[in-house]
């Protein structure tokens, strides 16, 4: 498509994707264009989009019905050689007591036909559920053009300050040379500067050489310094070693859920990335086979308890992480997320 076309799309669609608080159905209506628009600009088929439109249509639809406080996410996801389009549904409805129920057709709790969950699960090439009564529902849905890649062992969320139109919170994780990594940055303050300070460290991080993480950590300190600065984390998982290495500057929250109930958090040591150091140091942290990896920044407060979500750490990254920011996430700071999760 030509580069108008692209100029046509909200901003940041074809990186960060757009968040929409869905309530009535002329927003419902907004997000299947945006969606398609987002399709068509990753050259999905005509019938992707086609069966796209089903999806959006169908959990905008669930929102606008059933939900209160719904969002949804519209975001590109992209594996080797092809790209996808991914929707996150967040709400805080009355949630359901019985998923594989309520995906069949011809369920409803509000007098419809009751055919919107089981429409997205045929049409999504991938697509995971979390749901508990009195707290809401989270859906994920992923749509492809051809081949359908592994589910991603980590992913992640972040949502801006209200009244801000970008985030100051960022992450990304990588796979090299057999080193899987991850990072947490939050740009100091908020808007466009602390998103501009956030986006360098996910720069720098992408295309940095494979090296443990206190190395890459004093990598992003010296780059970061015509920025305003941030915080930062950067932790590897080592499933051999059963072992996850984690360094951080600054307020970045890292924790180990254990199989067995326990967590342990892990420590980022004082500091501004980019401006402030006293040190940097890593350290080693059991990572036993089942466990997950979350970390956030300061815009997500530590008190939520798994105990209160059956079965959400055996979910996939995207449904915990849309979790943790739904019910942990503050509305006065940027918030961001992110999940691993190697089996």
């Amino acid at each position: 498509m030509s580069g108008g076309a692209v100029a046509s799309l909200p901003e940041g669609l074809l990186d960060q994707g757009v968040w929409f608080r869905v309530e009535a159905a002329g927003t419902a209506a907004a997000v299947r264009r945006t969606a398609e628009k987002l399709a068509a600009e990753l050259d999905l088929p005509e019938r992707r989009i086609a069966d796209l439109s089903i999806v959006v249509a169908e959990a905008a639809g669930n929102l606008v019905k059933h939900a209160d406080e719904g969002v949804l996410l519209v975001r590109p996801v992209r594996a080797a050689d092809q790209a996808g389009v991914e929707i996150v549904v967040i709400d805080k409805g009355p949630g359901m007591a019985n998923v594989s129920y309520a995906l069949g057709d011809g369920h409803s709790t509000a007098g419809t036909l009751g055919i919107g969950l089981g429409a997205i699960v045929r049409q999504a090439n991938w697509s995971d559920l979390h749901s508990v009564p009195g707290k809401g529902t989270v859906l994920v849905a992923q749509l492809w053009s051809e081949r359908v890649p592994e589910p991603a062992w980590a992913a992640g969320l972040t949502r801006p300050l209200t009244g801000e139109p970008v985030s100051g919170d960022a992450y990304a994780f990588r796979d090299v040379d057999g080193r899987r990594q991850l990072m947490v940055c939050d740009g100091l303050g908020h808007g466009r500067l602390a998103h501009a300070a956030a986006q360098e460290a996910v720069r720098v991080f992408r295309t940095a050489a494979a090296a443990p993480p206190a190395m890459l950590l004093d990598l992003l300190h010296r780059s970061l310094s015509h920025t305003r600065g941030a915080a930062v984390a950067v932790a590897e998982l080592d499933p051999e070693a059963q072992l996850v290495r984690y360094a951080g500057l600054g307020n970045i929250a890292g924790t180990v859920f254990l199989p067995d109930g326990g967590r342990r958090g892990m420590v980022s040591l004082p500091g501004i990335t980019g401006h402030q150091r006293r040190q940097i140091r890593e350290y080693d942290y059991p990572l036993p086979p089942g466990a997950v990896v979350l970390m956030h920044s300061d815009g997500v407060v530590d008190r939520w308890n798994p105990a209160d979500y059956p079965g959400l750490l055996s979910r996939s990254p995207q449904a915990i992480a849309a979790t943790v920011l739904r019910d942990a996430g503050t509305r006065r700071d940027d918030a961001g997320v992110l999940v691993a999760r190697l089996s």
